[in-house]
């Protein structure tokens, strides 16, 4: 993978808050060119609502507006007219692989890889891929920086606070478990 791609984030990555701020902290390390569009903004922000009711709408707004705030050019926009001409297991993901044509983006970073079939986003020059294989990759070609985004993710945690093997434990609950094992070795600089 040649850095930085440009990959799209699918709402399954950005639902999870480890995740999300794990993965905007990589692009701001100029590790990767996220991209996102408003449809996968509304999609993550109605699940985490669903499933937290407690949440309130403008707490989820503002996360939404500091994601936007903190990773340049990351809206995707003008990809509306590509929908109806792509076909994929899944109707309603359609929007994320024309996202994904509008920008040029290598991958589609999604836990879904079964609803982004290969040979289908093959004629498109885009890739889905699993977060933790992209995570390895990033880490791969760069471990310092990698490091370095989760070393400042972790010492912004505050409510609780949480030691370096704790917040990995925390990533490896999130599926994040080849990445996880790779950073372990790397504790204590985490």
């Amino acid at each position: 993978m040649e850095h930085p791609a440009t990959a799209i984030y699918d709402a399954n990555v950005l639902y999870p808050a480890p995740l999300r701020d794990l993965f905007v902290r990589l692009a701001q390390a100029g590790l990767v060119r996220a991209r996102w569009t408003d449809a996968i903004h509304d999609e993550w922000v109605r699940n985490v609502q669903a499933d937290n009711p407690s949440l309130s709408p403008e707490r989820l707004s503002r996360t939404r507006a500091l994601m936007n705030d903190a990773v340049r050019d990351c809206l995707v926009t003008g990809y509306e007219d590509l929908i109806d001409t792509l076909s994929l297991p899944d109707p309603d993901d359609r929007h994320v692989l024309a996202a994904a044509i509008r920008v040029d983006a290598e991958f589609i970073v999604t836990f879904n890889l079964k609803d982004f079939p290969a040979d289908v986003l093959a004629r498109h020059n885009v890739e889905a891929i699993h977060p933790d294989n992209f995570l390895l990759s990033l880490f791969d070609a760069a471990p310092g920086p990698v490091c370095t985004a989760v070393k400042r993710q972790r010492a912004g945690l505050h409510n609780p606070p949480k030691s370096a093997g704790e917040f990995l434990a925390t990533l490896e609950s999130q599926g994040i478990v080849q990445t996880v094992a790779r950073l372990r070795p790397f504790t204590e600089v985490l």
